[in-house]
């Protein structure tokens, strides 16, 4: 039940903001803070794409940013297999760049 509600909301989120959902991924997927790219398992970061859309809206710099997706792998992950959050300047800056020009 759990895992069919946690699906339907990150469709309803892919729904409503597509482009920046694809961009996201894209972004997460090439960065792989996880090592999980396998090159064939392209929505392997959907999730957490899912749970750092709704987190934007309070971000007020790619700082805010970095944190927020920070703490969504160590949520989905665990803190030591997430690492630091200044491992995720690169991936702040391009989460950033993609929701300004949602914006």
């Amino acid at each position: 039940m759990v895992y069919s509600a946690e699906v339907e909301k990150r469709e309803t989120i892919r729904n409503e903001f597509r482009a920046l959902f694809d961009a996201l991924s894209k972004v997460l997927f090439e960065a792989d803070p996880i090592g999980i790219n396998f090159e064939a398992n392209t929505d392997e970061y959907e999730p957490e794409v899912g749970t750092i859309i709704p987190r934007l809206k309070h971000a007020k710099s790619e700082d805010d940013v970095r944190r927020i997706v920070h703490e969504e792998f160590c949520k989905w992950f665990d803190v030591a297999t997430a690492g630091p959050v200044e491992a995720y300047g690169g991936i702040a800056s391009k989460v950033w760049a993609e929701w300004q020009r949602y914006r």
